[in-house]
């Protein structure tokens, strides 16, 4: 069984720095593309952050050149480097992301359980 088991949220000040992580656990998992979402307290749940599984990304507007994606080169693990934090970005954090399991043809979609960041002084 698949799961992908997220770590890294916490309290932040205005102008700093978390790293979340996403990892995928079971047996032979592969990570395809993987996604970042979060979602605040009274809004939508919103796409931050997209890497495939050749390196391209993607961000959000409101994240371009503070946030960074990447994942691990044996394609189980995902990250989030989050700099210059501001009050706005503080959410529920969740991963996204589409796994080949085993043998399988095409990937199947899974969801971690979402990590809280906030910004805060």
């Amino acid at each position: 069984q698949v799961q992908l088991v997220e770590s890294g949220g916490g309290l932040a000040q205005p102008g700093g720095s978390l790293r979340l992580s996403c990892t995928a656990s079971g047996t032979s998992v592969s990570i395809n593309t993987l996604n970042w979402y979060r979602q605040a307290p009274g809004k939508q749940r919103e796409l931050v952050a997209s890497i495939t599984r050749p390196g391209i990304t993607v961000y959000a507007d409101s994240v371009k050149g503070r946030f960074t994606i990447f994942r691990s080169g044996d394609n189980k693990a995902g990250y989030l480097q989050m700099d210059s934090l501001r009050p706005e970005d503080t959410a529920v954090y969740y991963c996204k992301a589409d796994v080949f399991v085993g043998r399988d043809s095409y990937p199947a979609d899974y969801w971690g359980q979402g990590t809280q960041v906030t910004v805060s002084s």
